[in-house]
């Protein structure tokens, strides 16, 4: 990395986010409700696909937009938000609650050896610590997060970490954003697994299912305006009752 490079990407990532004001507003998409609403809808395909459909791969790589567009949702909600301590506060919550009924939704035989796999939202509570951390420039709160998500077994591993760095330190430079976007994903382009069905095969090379996550990136780099209001507890709560949902028909069809 030449000298210029090193110094414009540490000053990109040290440079103080302070909530934007109407006229200095992010130049990446604002238009969050839409992007949740997108999200939860490529999550519920994803895990319905997930539980009841595996010989359908499209089911999950549908579910591939979910997890991106919901770490960026949260790194807007780090630069908006009034208090981060509530913002975490109502992840933290969301995170207990959620854990028996993702356990048993996922695990509901073998639940006393997966207690301990980490729910998406403890996942998004960790990556947003780490990310005060970067903002607040308390590097050690964000290695302590890292390195919380890469020992024990976190839904999505440290990807949420990566993927929030990536967002806020190109706030505004989106096309320097996207491109870093796709250079996470563009590695499955050749670390396809031959014996995973959700691989995609394309003439003679196979290609990692986790390359469908691209297909997020125009509703996070590019703007919209779908004027989309909804509560945000919505949001919140969707994500336990899908889960019960799911437990409960596993139960009725005994699959």
């Amino acid at each position: 990395m030449s000298k210029f490079t090193e110094t414009r990407f540490w000053k990109l990532l040290t440079t103080p986010a302070e909530i934007p004001s109407e006229g200095a507003r992010l130049k990446t998409n604002l238009d969050t409700n839409l992007l949740k609403l997108i999200a939860i809808i490529s999550m519920l395909i994803d895990h319905i696909g997930n539980v009841f459909f595996h010989e359908i791969p499209a089911f999950r790589w549908a579910g591939r937009l979910a997890f991106p567009i919901f770490a960026y949702c949260l790194t807007v909600g780090l630069l908006y938000t009034r208090s981060v301590k509530k913002y975490l506060i109502r992840l933290g919550i969301f995170a207990l609650i959620s854990q028996p009924l993702y356990i048993m939704a996922f695990h509901p035989y073998d639940w006393r050896e997966e207690w301990m796999n980490m729910n998406i939202f403890f996942t998004l509570f960790v990556s947003l610590i780490a990310m005060v951390g970067v903002k607040e420039r308390k590097w050690w709160l964000f290695i302590a997060a890292f390195l919380l998500m890469s020992f024990i077994n976190f839904d999505y591993s440290a990807n949420g970490i990566v993927l929030m760095l990536i967002f806020y330190i190109c706030r505004n430079h989106p096309a320097i954003g996207a491109l870093l976007y796709v250079l996470q994903y563009i590695t499955a382009l050749w670390n396809g697994q031959p014996d995973d069905p959700k691989s995609l095969f394309v003439g003679g090379l196979c290609i990692g299912w986790t390359i469908f996550a691209l297909l997020a990136a125009p509703f996070i780099f590019l703007r919209t305006n779908s004027k989309i209001k909804v509560n945000k507890y919505f949001f919140y709560a969707f994500y336990p009752a899908h889960l019960l949902a799911i437990w409960i028909v596993r139960m009725i069809l005994k699959v």
